[in-house]
């Protein structure tokens, strides 16, 4: 790192900054937030939902954004984002002062949605521009933006517990908004432009071209994946927790369990996929560590225990672990793996693929949620652990028939180059022995 250029450590300290901020607003009202919708009367389905529009809208928009990102421009992207976003944080502190669900909820909606156009452009944009300006460090600049985006889930709870136990509802969304609000505007002075070349021809089925790359669809998967179990979480960890009785700020410290363990550890995970580690190992690994944490956080059915804070702290470290592997292995790996099958080492690559992991995450966070609401109203929160668990189990099988498939047609193609190198070399051989014995034949004639 001692080798970045002032543009690019001026980048990088934005890009840092603005992902623990985002993080924190996403994030602060998970403590909270189920059981004021509770008091108006809403079931865990109805804010499940609420949650998990979100993802769905940046799951819709993402692609949007990547197709047209050098339209646009990744700056002006980014900027407009971080405002949209702060700004529709701030009104949705506002719900608390309607009375009837059925308003309440429609609000939410929209005002979610709206937070959500902002979101896919500022996460699109994020990981174009340090996909072009760090292309030699990749695996360790975005290990370092989920690194932050990873502080910002800690301390996102666990700040919106503090200022909901202070001031009620409305505070945290007002002081976290306004701090997301400023950093909005020193990106505006402090960032600097990003000049990229505007290709002349962008195909409009990009997109479909690199999805028929099985590699990249495992990658997509294991993203829709891990980003389930986040929202899965998300929605139902608070109401699983709610007979400890426990005080919104020791809650808060809860949802910090995982994303400190993800924090912590997603800086190694990049370096050594940087160096030595092959990323889909990273991911079978993380697809461990997320079956283990679910089955140890319900406990899973089977499992003759009760539940019991030490069991959740425990699995809520797994489940941490197993998301910093496959969410920097997944995205390395696709775009890696994209440029080797033909697509342009340039912006609009990085776009599409940028684009495509943060609509994979976000079709898991909107399905998690959702999921999970369903899932507790029907069955409890123990149960419901197994879909989670069994999502995983179906990822890894995936990426291992995916994978091996690779490796056979690598080799054999391998083999097809090798005897076609052998030919050759056999033809060129026997030409320059047919010419040496021209040229033997010739001499004994001359000196005849």
């Amino acid at each position: 790192m001692s080798e970045y250029s002032k543009r690019q450590w001026l980048t990088l300290i934005i890009l840092c900054l603005a992902n623990i901020c985002s993080a924190v607003c996403i994030s602060l009202q998970a403590p909270f937030f189920p059981n004021e919708a509770e008091k108006k009367g809403a079931t865990a389905t109805e804010y499940g939902l609420v949650f998990g529009v979100f993802e769905l809208i940046v799951f819709i928009l993402s692609p949007v954004y990547g197709q047209f990102i050098n339209q646009i421009g990744p700056k002006l992207l980014f900027n407009a984002g971080i405002f949209t976003t702060s700004s529709s944080i701030i009104v949705f502190g506002l719900l608390d002062k309607i009375p009837d669900r059925v308003t309440f909820i429609t609000l939410a909606f929209v005002i979610r949605i709206i937070e959500a156009t902002g979101m896919a452009a500022f996460v699109t944009a994020t990981f174009t521009i340090s996909a072009k300006e760090f292309q030699n460090n990749m695996a360790t600049i975005v290990a370092m933006l989920e690194t932050c985006f990873g502080i910002g889930l800690i301390i996102g709870p666990l700040i919106g517990g503090a200022l909901y136990a202070i001031g009620g509802y409305y505070l945290p969304f007002l002081v976290l908004g306004l701090v997301l609000f400023v950093i909005a505007i020193l990106t505006i002075i402090v960032m600097p432009r990003h000049s990229y070349v505007i290709s002349a021809s962008r195909s409009s089925t990009s997109f479909i071209k690199m999805l028929r790359i099985p590699l990249v669809v495992a990658c997509t998967l294991g993203i829709v994946a891990t980003s389930t179990s986040i929202g899965f979480l998300s929605a139902t960890l608070e109401p699983h927790l709610r007979p400890f009785k426990l005080t919104p700020v020791v809650l808060g410290g809860f949802f910090v369990i995982s994303g400190a363990a993800y924090a912590a550890t997603v800086p190694a995970w990049g370096w050594m996929i940087d160096k030595c580690l092959n990323p889909k190992v990273a991911v079978l690994v993380g697809c461990v560590f997320e079956c283990l944490g679910f089955a140890i956080i319900g406990p899973m059915p089977v499992i003759p225990i009760d539940t019991s804070l030490e069991l959740v702290a425990v699995g809520l470290v797994f489940q941490g672990l197993g998301t910093g592997a496959i969410l920097v292995s997944c995205f390395v790996d696709a775009l890696r793996t994209a440029i080797k099958h033909g697509f342009p080492d340039t912006v609009e690559t990085y776009g599409l693929v940028s684009a495509l992991w943060t609509s994979s995450f976000s079709c898991g966070a909107f399905v998690g949620p959702s999921v999970a609401g369903y899932l507790y109203d029907l069955v409890g929160f123990r149960a419901s652990t197994l879909f989670v668990i069994i999502l995983f189990i179906v990822i890894a099988f995936i990426l291992l028939i995916i994978a091996c498939t690779e490796k056979s047609r690598e080799r054999y193609y391998q083999r097809i180059e090798d005897n076609e190198l052998l030919t050759n070399h056999m033809e060129n051989s026997n030409s320059y022995g047919a010419l040496e014995n021209n040229g033997k034949v010739d001499e004994t004639n001359t000196n005849i």
